[in-house]
């Protein structure tokens, strides 16, 4: 508990002319675990008058944002939706998505999950030339980029195209234009996008689950460097900036995405319980009760209980009221909002030794609470199992890990970290068990190792 996430993006398109406001309100409710600090869509009508756009959004959850009067009055078969978490920019209303930019070749909607590393030399390259921002997000530098290279292209998605071979980093994006929907996916495959079909709908979305969520059957992911182009008659594919260099996003599977997604391949729940049982076998421990921390801890605890035998059971009731803690933007938000967001379940862990998993320790705090709420409804001990390895750098690319003076584990050794939190004992994944929780598939362990898949900023030239 602790990290954090940027975005989740969703699109469609219905061929048919059928209202997709609906969908989008849908799709982005699944996607809400991406993003609690602001949300919108964007949609347009291809069967009605030229240059009717419409789009809301603000700060707050998707249900916040839109009630029923405003998904009637946002009629359109073509759209976009996006719900953020700031990783770049302020928490504030300016800064939500989608953008819309009205430019000389007619209007476009953007929507990004992810992050850039170059975003300094791009915004200088557009400001030198008259630009002025209204946000204070990389994604805007994305969007006047598009804007800029369309006046030169022979159609949207060359523009977009042209843009991606200046970013660097990782992004995720959905673009619209007045007749077509586009999606395109960073080289390295930092972060996820898919598509699926309803019937004559198309539809794009950061994770699988969305897709479920409207309907719609699973077609395939967006291939690392794929550009996706849907029309009223075609869906074209453009794999001209894929490279033979991977990098996914490990805590996709850790810990960000929704567990029952399935991203490039991997089904989220399987890696988390294979990770589990990857714990059970480098830590094993003499225990009654395996439980975890609700929610993104219960599938590795239940692997680690499947691993080692040990019973698997809840210690602690969730609070489903309360928003996820990792989302809070400051840390004296997040630590009232575990106590509000879990009570112990005293009947369940008092007289045992309890195993307790969660996905990380980013600052320790939460984690030395919770032992602390344990151990004072009875429990004789407290062995922590972790399903990722130590924090110790910090992410370029969208995942909000903190600097290094935060991160617990660039000041303490592991058994001084055990001290600190209060644990019996402490157990931190493997490296070496990210090939068989993914099945294989290359992933981005910067945050761990220091060794990032491309060239990274040097800390005071990402301030």
């Amino acid at each position: 508990m602790g990290v954090k996430e940027e975005c989740g993006v969703f699109g469609i398109y219905d061929r048919d002319g059928g209202a997709v406001a609906h969908s989008i309100y849908y799709g982005l409710t699944a996607l809400q675990h991406r993003g609690q600090e602001s949300c919108g869509m964007a949609v347009y009508d291809t069967f009605g008058p030229a240059g009717n756009f419409q789009f809301r959004k603000d700060l707050g959850l998707v249900s916040e944002v839109f009630s029923e009067d405003r998904l009637k009055a946002v009629t359109g078969n073509l759209g976009i939706g996006h719900v953020r978490y700031s990783t770049t920019g302020a928490s504030t209303a300016e800064n939500a998505q989608p953008l819309v930019l009205s430019y000389i070749k007619g209007t476009l909607a953007l929507a990004h999950n992810g992050n850039l590393i170059n975003t300094r030399e791009l915004k200088w390259e557009l400001i030198q030339n008259g630009a002025i921002f209204h946000t204070t997000t990389d994604s805007e530098v994305i969007a006047f980029h598009i804007a800029r290279e369309r006046v030169h292209s022979k159609n949207a998605e060359e523009a977009v195209r042209k843009t991606a071979r200046k970013l660097q980093g990782a992004y995720a994006l959905v673009v619209m234009s007045p007749r077509k929907l586009i999606g395109i996916r960073d080289p390295y495959g930092l972060k996820p996008l898919c598509l699926g079909k309803r019937g004559n709908a198309y539809v794009l979305a950061s994770e699988s689950c969305a897709l479920q969520s409207v309907g719609a059957a699973f077609v395939r992911d967006i291939e690392p460097g794929e550009l996706v182009t849907i029309t009223k008659d075609s869906i074209t594919s453009d794999k001209s900036m894929q490279q033979a260099n991977r990098a996914h996003c490990i805590f996709e599977y850790i810990y960000f995405a929704r567990l029952d997604s399935s991203l490039d391949g991997v089904s989220v729940y399987d890696a988390r319980i294979r990770a589990g049982r990857s714990l059970a076998e480098s830590f094993p421990v003499e225990a009654d009760l395996v439980t975890g921390v609700p929610e993104s801890g219960v599938p590795a605890a239940k692997g680690f209980s499947e691993g080692s035998g040990i019973p698997f059971g809840f210690a602690f009731h969730k609070n489903s009221y309360i928003g996820r803690t990792f989302i809070k933007p400051t840390q004296e938000e997040r630590e009232s909002s575990v106590h509000m967001k879990l009570s112990v379940l005293e009947s369940a862990v008092a007289g045992k030794r309890i195993v307790l998993v969660d996905d990380s320790i980013v600052r320790g705090t939460t984690m030395a609470n919770l032992i602390r709420m344990l151990k004072e409804a009875g429990a004789t001990e407290v062995h922590v199992r972790i399903s990722s390895p130590p924090f110790r750098y910090p992410c370029y690319f969208g995942t909000d890990v903190p600097t290094g003076e935060e991160l617990i584990a660039t000041r303490f050794s592991e058994e001084e970290i055990r001290n600190r939190i209060g644990a019996d004992s402490l157990g931190y994944l493997q490296l070496s068990a990210f090939p068989d929780m993914t099945g294989g598939l290359p992933v981005c362990t910067g945050c761990f190792t220091g060794n990032y898949p491309m060239e990274v900023p040097l800390p005071e030239e990402n301030d």
